[in-house]
């Protein structure tokens, strides 16, 4: 009797939301490019799956806003624009304020210490680093950093939308940092923010985030091709 020790084979879903995060990355960091048409025969071979998983994960990515179906013809990256970005940017304020004021009248002590505690962690990370780990650990912190600030807002839709308007600000973000430092001090402004959230001032707080995204958006449009 063979006693060989076989891998399982994973599960559908599983499969499907590894591709989603695999392919999410690749578009974020810009290795799928802006409109650029996604050929299925490539990626399947890229990563190794067949095609069933691969469209379920597309699906996915499309219901975030990060791919867009062709007239039934195929899957592309969904392109940039300037109309786009300001559509994010007036939801994004929105909805994060919103639940901002809702994670401060929720929030506990240990919500508290989350914040500060994610907080820590971005600015142990450096931004603008030439390293491509360095870059990406800072992306992570980025993103658990503002996650965790609306985390206790008790509204799992919400924090949904956000996660996914969050994702549409980085890709156009991330495309902006490739040609162009940063031109504030964003560390001071997050701090800014964490203890605004943390000492419940309310109006304080939607303020600073609503200049934060506001600003980056308006550097971000302002190095947007014409047209």
């Amino acid at each position: 009797m063979s006693s060989a020790i076989t891998t399982p084979v994973p599960a559908p879903t599983t499969l499907s939301t590894t591709l989603v995060a695999r392919l999410r990355d690749a578009i974020m960091r810009g290795e799928l490019l802006p409109g650029s048409k996604l050929n299925l025969g490539r990626l399947r071979t890229a990563f190794g799956v067949s095609l069933s998983p691969l469209r379920e994960a597309l699906c996915r990515l499309e219901n975030d806003g990060l791919v867009a179906l062709i007239d039934q013809r195929g899957y592309r990256v969904t392109p940039v624009s300037a109309q786009n970005l300001t559509e994010i940017i007036r939801l994004r304020v929105e909805f994060e304020g919103l639940a901002i004021r809702e994670a401060i009248e929720h929030g506990d002590i240990a919500w508290e210490g989350r914040v500060l505690a994610a907080l820590h962690g971005l600015s142990r990370c450096k931004r603008g680093s030439r390293s491509v780990a360095e870059q990406e650990a800072w992306e992570v912190a980025h993103r658990a950093f503002h996650a965790e600030l609306i985390s206790a807002c008790g509204m799992p839709l919400l924090r949904q939308f956000c996660a996914t308007l969050h994702d549409q600000s980085d890709r156009y973000r991330r495309i902006f940092l490739k040609k162009h430092q940063p031109d504030r001090d964003v560390p001071a402004e997050h701090t800014a923010m964490a203890h605004a959230v943390i000492e419940r001032r309310t109006r304080d707080a939607t303020r600073i985030l609503r200049e934060h995204i506001e600003r980056t958006g308006r550097n971000i449009q302002a190095a947007l091709p014409a047209g």
